[in-house]
């Protein structure tokens, strides 16, 4: 009888215990957000690519009769007045409407562009390579929509925390970590954008970031000529491009929060989207350098003017 019990557990028990113990094991060394990156750079989907062309500036005669136009802002704001043709969707919803465009390319249209190329960033990462934002937004197309004017800004002017050093140098982080359902790169990216999407346009301010730069770990998306001659956020980053593939990512902190500026808050927007699918808590800071320091006589492309806005066509009503 003493014989049977031992083979009985040596036949059933000792089995159990080894196959639990290395699902249990597959479930520890399982990384989704390495399966996640790694598929993104096996598909041509590092973040140069997704800011290879997302912005259109205005055709001069208007004519965007190529495009899906999708305008995502407020139903009033839309019915004010729109792009002929452009089709209004909320930005949770836009994969939905992309899915309508057919043929056509997707045009993104907003007040400012900057909500138009977060969202382009989720597009492109949905399988339209083509989508494009609208430079400038609503703002750039008609001086009747112009938003821009009233959001540019000089607070660095003079401000302590604006500084002209050198950049520091880069460190080596881990990545962020999440959780996953599954295990197959390509759900996995359907379930992050999806949750990117629900949590909508996630942005701080100039001002908050200029007068509390602890908070955050501050990227300066700028060139490394305008870095020190625009001047910068004291203790700010320049990583850039911030590539998957050259290990780039890795200067970033994962465990503060990310915020990324630009010279017009739209590269910034579309970076934040990527990065929030990959797992960063990261926020597009909004205006960029047009709102830190838009009389800066150091530069003068991506500066808001209101030359910049122009007198298109466009209707009224829903």
């Amino acid at each position: 009888m003493k014989k049977l019990a031992i083979y009985f557990i040596a036949l059933f028990v000792i089995p159990a215990l080894v196959f639990t113990g290395c699902k249990k094991d597959n479930e520890e060394t399982f990384n989704a957000q390495k399966t996640l990156t790694d598929y993104l750079v096996a598909q041509d989907l590092d973040l140069n690519k997704i800011l290879d062309g997302f912005v259109m500036a205005a055709p001069d005669d208007g004519n965007v009769s190529a495009f899906h136009v999708i305008d995502i802002r407020s139903a009033d704001d839309y019915a004010a007045g729109h792009i002929e043709g452009a089709i209004r969707c909320d930005l949770a919803n836009i994969l939905t409407e992309a899915a309508n465009a057919g043929a056509k390319g997707i045009l993104v249209v907003c007040k400012t562009g900057q909500t138009a190329t977060h969202a382009v960033t989720l597009l492109r990462l949905s399988g339209y390579p083509t989508a494009k934002a609208l430079k400038w937004g609503m703002s750039g197309w008609n001086a009747q929509f112009d938003v821009w004017t009233a959001n540019i800004g000089n607070i660095a002017d003079g401000h302590a925390n604006w500084v002209t050093t050198s950049a520091p140098n880069n460190l080596t982080y881990s990545s962020p970590t999440f959780t996953s359902t599954s295990t197959d790169p390509v759900e996995i990216l359907r379930a992050r954008i999806s949750g990117v999407l629900a949590d909508g346009f996630i942005t701080t301010t100039t001002t908050d970031v200029l007068t509390t730069p602890a908070n955050y770990f501050i990227n300066n998306y700028f060139s490394e000529a305008d870095y020190t001659a625009f001047g910068h956020v004291n203790g700010a980053y320049r990583i850039q491009p911030m590539l998957i593939s050259e290990g780039q990512i890795n200067y970033l902190d994962p465990s503060k929060r990310v915020a990324t500026y630009c010279y017009t808050g739209q590269t910034s927007a579309a970076i934040t989207a990527y990065l929030r699918v990959i797992g960063y808590d990261a926020v597009s800071v909004l205006f960029g350098m047009n709102k830190f320091y838009n009389g800066s006589s150091a530069w003068t492309a991506s500066k808001w003017t209101s030359a910049n806005a122009k007198n298109l066509p466009f209707v009224t009503g829903k």
